[in-house]
Parts: C-alpha cells; sequence; structure tokens
C-alpha cells in the first residue's frame, strides 16, 4: 500500500481488497490526508486477529507520532508493526523481495517527501514493469533521469492552469507540470489525481495534461489501472 488516508477500509471494502495479503505500507510524507488512516488500519487488523508482522516505510517521526497511540490504543495487538525509518530526501532502495523492489524518489513539498518507484524482477521473457508514484510536490525536473520510461507514471495535478501562481505557496503541481515531467521522462502512461477543490470541473486537469502528454488518464476513486 501507498500512503494510508482516513478512508482506507472502507475504500477496502468496497473494492474488495483483502487485509491479509497486506504485508508491507509506504508513506511518502507526514500529512494526514496520507497517513491518518493508518491507526484505525492497524487497530482493525488486530480486531481480525491478524498474526504476520505488519512492515511501515516512512519518515521517522512517523514512528515517534504513533508510538503514545498504539501504546494507548492498541496495547494488546496481536501482531507486530515494524517501522522502516526511510530518508525522504534520499534515492535509496528501501525495501527489496524475490518480485519487487522499491526505490524512493526525492520530492519537494512542505514537509519531507518523497514518491516511490517500484520495479519488477525479471520473469522469463516477460518484460518487468515499473511504477512510480509521485504525489504532493512541485514541478521537480530533478526526478526525470530516475522515472525514465516507467510503464505508468503517477504524479499529482493539484491545480488548473488558472491557479498556477498558488504552486509556489503550496508546493504542489498543475496538469500541465505533471505531463511535462512525463513527456520529458518518456513515460508510457501518465495518471494524474489529487485535485484540487477549486476546480469543479476535473475533466479541465485532463484536457490541459493530454495537450503535454496525450497518453494521459485521471485517477478515478476505486478504479483499477493496468500497467
Amino acid at each position: 500500500m501507498i500512503d494510508c488516508g482516513e478512508g482506507i477500509q472502507l475504500t477496502m471494502r468496497q473494492m474488495g481488497l483483502k487485509t491479509a495479503r497486506l504485508y508491507s505500507i509506504f508513506i511518502s510524507h507526514l500529512h494526514g490526508d496520507h497517513c491518518f488512516g493508518l491507526i484505525g488500519l492497524i487497530s482493525t487488523l488486530s480486531m481480525m486477529h491478524r498474526t504476520q508482522p505488519l512492515h511501515i516505510y516512512a519518515h521517522a517521526d512517523l514512528e515517534k507520532l504513533l508510538r503514545p497511540m498504539l501504546d494507548y490504543h492498541c496495547e494488546e495487538l496481536t501482531y507486530e508493526v515494524i517501522f522502516h525509518a526511510i530518508n525522504p530526501r534520499k534515492k535509496e532502495v528501501i525495501f527489496s523481495d524475490r518480485t519487487v523492489t522499491v526505490e524512493t524518489i526525492p520530492l519537494k513539498h512542505k514537509v519531507p517527501t518523497c514518491g516511490f518507484l517500484f520495479y519488477e524482477h525479471h520473469r522469463g521473457q516477460e518484460p518487468r514493469k515499473r511504477y512510480a508514484y509521485c504525489s504532493d510536490t512541485q514541478y521537480r525536473e530533478t526526478i526525470v533521469p530516475q522515472i525514465e520510461g516507467v510503464d505508468m507514471l503517477f504524479h499529482e495535478a493539484t491545480f488548473t492552469d488558472e491557479w498556477e501562481s498558488r504552486c509556489a505557496a503550496t508546493m504542489h503541481s498543475t496538469a500541465r507540470q505533471a505531463a511535462t515531467i512525463a513527456d520529458k521522462a518518456h513515460v508510457g502512461k501518465l495518471l494524474i489525481g489529487h485535485y484540487s477543490s477549486r476546480e469543479d470541473n476535473h475533466t479541465v486537469f485532463l484536457q490541459q495534461a493530454q495537450e503535454v502528454f496525450p497518453n494521459t488518464i485521471m485517477a478515478v476513486e476505486r478504479e483499477t489501472y493496468i500497467l
């Protein structure tokens, strides 16, 4: 799982996702909309008598924030929660198993933030898939070499052109900027999301992104996208 907002348990139930298959959670940064769902999820997994460890990869401050709540609300967990401190400002491999490797992508936001690059290991004659997740960041061309040629890039598109002046203050990107990154990195597909509530018509985000990078699609809640 990448990030863990408040509605995560409801979304997982609606999508029929099995919590028993959840072993690792990667948190991009510590703004609430990306991590407020963790304590509830951890508690629910215990009530379901989970026994497998749960690994959480995040800035070191996350454990400091969650530990008091775990001690108070989840005193008798049925499984172990293992925190792995990462440095969001540094590109490094933070996870690897037989099938996939995960690497951090340093981003630029109001708090230490990173994206994640997932790449499969070779499986015989099948080409490996690569997916890059870049949420909550200003336009940042330094990430282009790291995500070059990925099969799919998720890049935040908080603002339309009309609100571009807000990017510097909030450290977010426009849909057009996300598309520019996709174009420069020669990615296969661009998936945009994280839309500002200032814009009611979300098709504007898609239109502006596709003017730069035609193979852009919009992230819609509870939809599934194939790399």
